[in-house]
């Protein structure tokens, strides 16, 4: 029998482009429809490594992707939301939630795909409620997902009859490390342990492969999918290294214990297939699911062990951004307004702190293009909206109390100077999206502008120093000193303004670059506005 090459390579790269656009589409809508609180189900449900494990199964299976929950998880860490043994047992549980996917298309509906497709356009295109297209997303991604496992399943079909498609699976029987290295090299180079799992699927189903040849090639694939967060990790934090490589050992560990009990383990599965009367591509999805939820019931009591392993591995400190306030006792509200205010003061001066932290960033990242600031910097700007709602909420509750003249024109202080600090995290992170922009376009800055550029940050950041020390300490003097400097931080803008047009006028500078130099002067002086806005008041109630 003569095989078509071409429509074999076609049907394949065909049906696994749209079954990947798929697994993205249905991971999207579903994150869209559940809300983005994927964060608080991970920051809620954490506080040991077991409810780890089941808070990585529900979001692995909401987005779609371990990979996703990993650098998900990753960011938390680096966060300082949760501890990396805590975010160990979150891995863990991305495992096993990443098995969904291969049970779903253990249903087989594949003859129901066209129509699933045609029903999630109709709510994408017809409806402009957000929700409603959210649910079209995730069922165009559904359909996307059996319909493109059908142009593969059809386009791997030939292969069974391809001589040395089958020495290469008698060789995988037979040296099952060998079906290890397919399985990882593949997921490797699609980046999708759902993928190649759904390709294994294919392949069993069609009779090309045996099941002794197709579990090393499976445990291969959760190797492979490690990449993602090893990618992801790349220039990022400690927290984030240590982070990638417990999911690469976790796994790692996992395929060796897996290889030596081969036998055992592909007994297991031959009689859970009898048994419960499974079908080849519902094996398959059995043999994934057993295999990562042994694997985590195995090496869930070393998790200690895998956190200090990674620790040693990856030496040194970690820059922990601690997105939970430190100083907000409720019980202290009921006691003593007087000492409530105090404490909330200490986490407004708190996230001031964090404001000038994410502003350095900002500075490093303009002056370095290194992505590490910007993320610090987009880490801090999250730790500080986290702040705003807690110190508000804290501050609504104090407010129900009977409170002095003193204490509600302290209280007033404070609600507002916590609004200004939330509109500084703003505007750095304006900051950030034109760095970003300058670099994604390759936009130019003169040495002129960006030595213009530095100044000015010198000085807001110097402004915004002096006014959270002002806040603490209420001095008059530095207060008039803030004033001062924000009134410099204008002339600077109006003056380098002017500049930058006669530079656009002499060919110097594009018009693009002038965009990006002008809007970043223009989130400067706005900080430094926000910045003399706190002074003020503190000003007006001497």
């Amino acid at each position: 029998m003569e095989i078509d090459v071409q429509s074999l390579i076609f049907e394949f790269l065909g049906g696994l482009g749209i079954f990947l656009l798929g697994i993205k589409f249905m991971g999207d809508g579903l994150q869209r429809s559940a809300g983005d609180r994927l964060r608080d189900i991970l920051d809620r449900f954490t506080s040991n490594p077991f409810l780890g494990v089941l808070a990585g199964i529900v979001v692995t299976i909401l987005i779609q992707s371990s990979s996703g929950t990993t650098v998900l998880t990753v960011g938390l860490v680096s966060a300082g939301f949760m501890t990396l043994r805590q975010a160990i047992g979150v891995i863990m549980g991305a495992n096993i939630g990443t098995t969904a996917t291969a049970f779903i298309i253990g249903i087989d509906i594949g003859e129901y795909a066209l129509p699933i497709l045609g029903v999630g356009s109709f709510l994408i295109f017809f409806f402009n409620n957000q929700k409603v297209t959210a649910v079209g997303q995730a069922l165009f991604g559904f359909g996307a997902l059996f319909f493109g496992l059908d142009l593969m399943s059809s386009g791997m079909s030939p292969l069974r009859s391809l001589d040395a498609f089958h020495e290469l699976t008698v060789s995988m029987s037979e040296t099952p490390i060998l079906g290890v290295v397919v399985g990882t090299v593949f997921t490797l180079i699609v980046q999708s342990s759902t993928a190649t799992i759904g390709i294994l699927q294919g392949l069993f189903a069609q009779g090309a492969i045996d099941l002794k040849a197709a579990l090393p090639v499976l445990f291969g694939d959760n190797i492979g999918t490690t990449i993602t967060a090893i990618l992801a990790s790349l220039g990022a934090s400690i927290a984030a290294k240590r982070a990638a490589l417990t999911h690469v050992i976790f796994n790692l560990v996992g395929a060796i214990v897996f290889l030596i009990f081969l036998g055992l383990f592909t007994s297991f599965i031959a009689y859970l297939q009898g048994q419960l009367s499974l079908n080849p591509q519902m094996t398959i999805a059995f043999a994934h699911g057993s295999f990562n939820i042994m694997n985590t019931v195995i090496q869930f009591p070393f998790i200690g062990g895998l956190a200090w392993l990674v620790t040693k591995l990856i030496p040194g400190e970690d820059t922990i951004i601690e997105y939970k306030p430190q100083h907000l006792d409720p019980i202290v509200i009921n006691k003593s307004s007087s000492l409530a205010l105090e404490q909330a003061k200490l986490e407004v001066i708190r996230m001031g702190e964090f404001a000038h932290r994410g502003l350095e960033e900002t500075l490093k990242y303009a002056q370095t293009s290194e992505t590490k600031h910007s993320e610090i910097a987009m880490q801090v700007e999250g730790a500080i909206n986290s702040l705003d709602r807690k110190i508000t909420e804290y501050l609504v509750n104090i407010s129900a109390e009977s409170l002095t003249k003193w204490e509600r024109d302290k209280h007033t202080l404070l609600m507002d100077s916590v609004r200004d600090i939330e509109r500084i995290g703003d505007h750095f992170e304006n900051v950030i999206e034109l760095i970003d922009y300058r670099i994604t376009n390759k936009v130019d800055l003169t040495e002129q502008a960006m030595d213009d550029l530095n100044k000015m940050f010198d000085l807001t950041l110097l402004t915004v120093k002096q006014s959270m020390e002002c806040l603490d300490n209420r001095d008059k003097e530095l207060a008039l000193e803030v004033i001062r400097k924000e009134e410099q931080i204008d002339q600077m803008e109006r003056k380098y303004r002017k500049r930058h047009i006669i530079r656009v006028n002499e060919g110097l500078c594009s018009a693009s670059a002038g965009i990006v130099f002008v809007d970043i002067l223009s989130n400067l002086e706005r900080i430094g506005d926000h910045a003399v806005n706190i002074v003020e008041e503190i000003l007006e109630q001497q």
